[in-house]
Formats: structure tokens, C-alpha cells, sequence
């Protein structure tokens, strides 16, 4: 270990659960890497948990148990204090700014936190000379913060889109290869052990909102707005939007998207619909991807495990060493004190949209339908429509380029019309 130096890097983990378990294995398995890698050993000071006597895999016996997190952020031979407890409030944010008060460096995978109280935290850390770190909280092991921090530092960023939630695109992967039910996909996961103890987390958008909001801070340097995040889950996708959309040539995914615009911060994150053959498209299962478009790098992709023991214990680890080698980076990138309140703007730049609607058997229907589109403004670039079951035959229409004002117009008027059975699903077709 010869470049090291003689005093180690002291680290308290909060929260053994399967991350906090797989940073001790790291930690413990890669010592002589770790220090090679970083000039200081790495050593746990103290840990804590819930339950102290629960099996984890991996021998705690020789490291200093705490009950109280708070009491294990502020010891004194505790440098970095690793929060893996989760939840935006409770016992994770009182350690948390413990930890910061008392000076200590702070690493993190919680995005609900930082989603909810960033803004406070990252004026805390500065306040008291600290760096707080939250790689872990976002797409998994994918180094998403770390680039727009740093490696693309040098980029106005003009969108950050991506698959943020691999147990959504399990589920939209599965009833599409296995020509599943929504329903039927969803208990699949859940007895896969893939949902969140609250599954509308996941199916509902949230966590994969809580990362967006990260992200258009870091992209844009806003002050976090997750409650400005337009938020719509998967709930409503059927099998029918999936073999249909299959059958235009796309895939329909949980997509996040955010730029700066002048009307404002647009956030949205809402089933859309991408070419088959782009990179989101091709992203199957669990996995997540993070797209990124700057003025001088053009158009990168990042995609890798978003959750599981290996990949979100690297992240984590990977802030580790970044403190350990003496890189002192800014919570969002920028002073939190230059953070904007960014305006909250409706998606509003202008995409084509596919619509699904079940059309009555009367004569003129479809002229109706079209008609309603027209009056709004809304143009017709493709259309199909299927067989006749029940007197209703489903009908698929994508748009040109259109500002959701316009669509929303569209979409109330054509119940008004008497020809459709149900509202019409409309899902936002993005560029990639």
C-alpha cells in the first residue's frame, strides 16, 4: 500500500440493510485496493441498525454498534458519515444533519431526502465546511451525478431524459415479451420482490420522480422542485397500448424529462413512447438509462443496473473515495446560495402524441374524431384502425408535433363527440 497515508478515512454506516451490508463487504474485501485507490485507508468506525442481530451476511462483530444514528454521526472518530436508513424525514434526516452540524462529510442513496429537503441540506453542508454526496440516490450504479458535476461541467445542458426505475420497465418489459395483463406483470414483481413495501412508489412514479427533481437541479442549477414534477404512473398502460405501439414501430417506457425552457423548469415523468430502435428502446428489464444533451458534447447515454447490493454499494463507495482523495464538490455543483427558484412551466415544447381510443360503430365517427383533432389544432401524421369487437373498433393515432395545450383542447372535446366508449389514452412520443 506504498502512497498511502497514515491516517485512515473513518467511516460510520447508518442503515445495514442490502446496500449498507454490501459497502461493509466492499470495504472489508477491497481494503488494500481501496487504499491503493485512494491514498488512505478506509476504516468503519461505528455501525447502526435497527436490528442488531439480524443476519446480513457479512461479520459486524468487530466494528462499534450505536442504536441511535444521530449518536453514530457525531462521534468524534466518525470523518464520513454514510446514510443508508432511507425516508425523507425521520431518523435519516435528523443523523443527516447531525452529521453536517458537527462538521462530518455526509454520502447518501436517499433520493427521497434530498427530493424533499436538498435545498436545506446542501446550505447546511456549506455552512459548516462539509460535501455531501448522494451518487447512490440516483440510477444506481450508473455515475450520473458525478458527470453532470464534473465531467460535464463545461455543458449548458439542454435536456436530461431517461428510465429511472427498473421495476417500472420490468413490468412494461414483461407484458410485452409475455404478453401479460398490467395486473399480471405487477404481481409477477411483487412476487419477485421488486416493489417498494409501498408499491405506488414505484408503479406510481414517485421514486423515479425523486430522481428526476436531483438531476434538473444538478442540470440546470434550480433549487429541487419535486412537488413541481408532473407525475403520471404506469397504471393505466395495457397490453393493447403495448402490442399496438409495438405495431408504429415504438416502445412505451416510464420516461423522465426535464429541461429549462423560457416559460420555465419543465419536469415530467409519465409513460411515453420511444422509437424501438433508439437506445431507450432497446432497454429491457431492470435496467436503467440516463440521456444527456449538452451544447458541447452533444448527446450522451449512460445506462447500467439503477438498483441491487453491487451496483448502488459502488456508488456509494464511489463517493467514499472521491472524499477520501480530497475532492471537495458542491451538493448540487453550484453554491446552493446561487440555486434558482426556477419557474414550475407545464411540459410545453411541442412532440407528437399517440392516442388510443375504441371508436364506435356509427357512421362518420372517425370524421368526428378528426374534426375535434382539427378544431384544436392538432394534425393527423399517422392513423390505423382495427377490426370491429363489440361494436367498437380500437383506433391509433399519432400526431404531428403539438403543444399539450392543444391536445388537452382534443381530448375533451372527443367524448364530446358520442363515438368513443372510454376517454382516449394519450401518451407523449419523444425524440431520442
Amino acid at each position: 500500500m506504498s502512497g498511502t497515508t497514515s491516517e485512515p478515512l473513518r467511516i460510520g454506516i447508518a442503515g445495514l440493510g442490502t446496500v449498507g451490508s454490501g459497502v461493509v463487504k466492499i470495504i472489508r474485501q477491497k481494503a488494500a485496493l481501496l487504499a491503493d485507490r485512494s491514498g488512505r485507508r478506509i476504516e468503519i468506525a461505528g455501525i447502526s441498525a435497527r436490528n442488531r442481530d439480524k443476519d446480513r451476511g457479512v461479520s459486524l462483530t468487530s466494528y462499534d454498534w450505536e442504536d441511535d444514528p444521530v449518536t453514530l454521526a457525531t462521534r468524534p472518530d466518525v470523518d464520513v458519515f454514510v446514510e443508508l436508513v432511507g425516508g425523507s424525514d425521520g431518523p435519516a434526516k435528523a443523523a443527516v444533519e447531525a452529521a453536517l452540524k458537527a462538521g462530518k462529510d455526509v454520502v447518501t442513496a436517499n433520493k427521497a431526502l434530498l427530493a424533499h429537503h436538498g435545498q436545506a441540506l446542501a446550505e447546511l453542508a456549506e455552512a459548516n465546511g462539509c460535501v455531501l454526496r448522494f451518487e447512490a440516490a440516483v440510477a444506481g450504479g450508473i455515475p450520473v451525478i458525478k458527470a453532470l458535476t464534473e465531467s460535464l461541467a463545461g455543458n449548458d445542458i439542454t435536456r436530461v431524459m431517461g428510465v429511472m426505475n427498473g421495476t417500472c420497465n420490468y413490468i412494461l418489459t414483461r407484458m410485452e415479451s409475455g404478453g401479460l395483463t398490467y395486473a399480471a406483470a405487477f404481481a409477477e414483481a411483487d412476487a419477485l420482490g421488486y416493489l417498494e413495501a409501498d408499491p405506488q412508489l414505484d408503479v406510481g412514479g414517485i421514486d423515479a420522480g425523486h430522481k428526476l427533481a436531483l438531476l434538473a437541479s444538478i442540470a440546470f442549477g434550480t433549487q429541487v422542485a419535486f412537488s413541481s414534477v408532473e407525475l403520471e404512473g404506469i397504471g393505466r398502460v395495457s397490453i393493447d397500448d403495448i402490442r399496438q405501439a409495438s405495431d408504429m414501430g415504438y416502445k412505451i417506457k416510464l420516461l423522465g424529462v426535464c429541461r429549462l425552457t423560457g416559460r420555465g423548469l419543465e419536469q415530467s415523468m409519465s409513460p411515453c413512447l420511444v422509437p424501438a430502435t433508439s437506445p431507450l428502446g432497446q432497454l429491457d428489464g431492470g435496467t436503467n438509462m440516463v440521456v444527456i444533451d449538452g451544447d458541447q458534447v452533444g448527446q450522451i447515454v449512460m445506462r447500467g443496473a439503477g438498483a441491487g447490493e453491487g451496483p448502488t454499494a459502488s456508488a456509494v463507495m464511489g463517493d467514499i473515495m472521491d472524499i477520501a482523495r480530497g475532492t471537495r464538490v458542491t451538493t448540487f455543483g453550484v453554491p446552493a446560495s446561487t440555486l434558482i427558484a426556477a419557474t414550475p412551466a407545464q411540459a410545453a415544447t411541442p412532440a407528437p402524441y399517440y392516442l388510443r381510443m375504441d371508436l364506435a360503430d356509427k357512421p362518420g365517427a372517425l370524421a368526428k374524431v378528426a374534426a375535434a383533432l382539427g378544431d384544436a389544432g392538432v394534425s393527423i401524421h399517422r392513423m390505423r384502425q382495427y377490426d370491429h369487437v363489440d361494436n367498437a373498433a380500437p383506433v391509433l393515432i399519432v400526431t404531428h408535433k403539438t403543444t399539450r395545450a392543444a391536445l388537452d383542447q382534443a381530448l375533451e372535446a372527443i367524448p364530446a363527440t358520442g363515438v368513443v366508449r372510454d376517454a382516449p389514452v394519450a401518451l407523449r412520443i419523444e425524440a431520442v
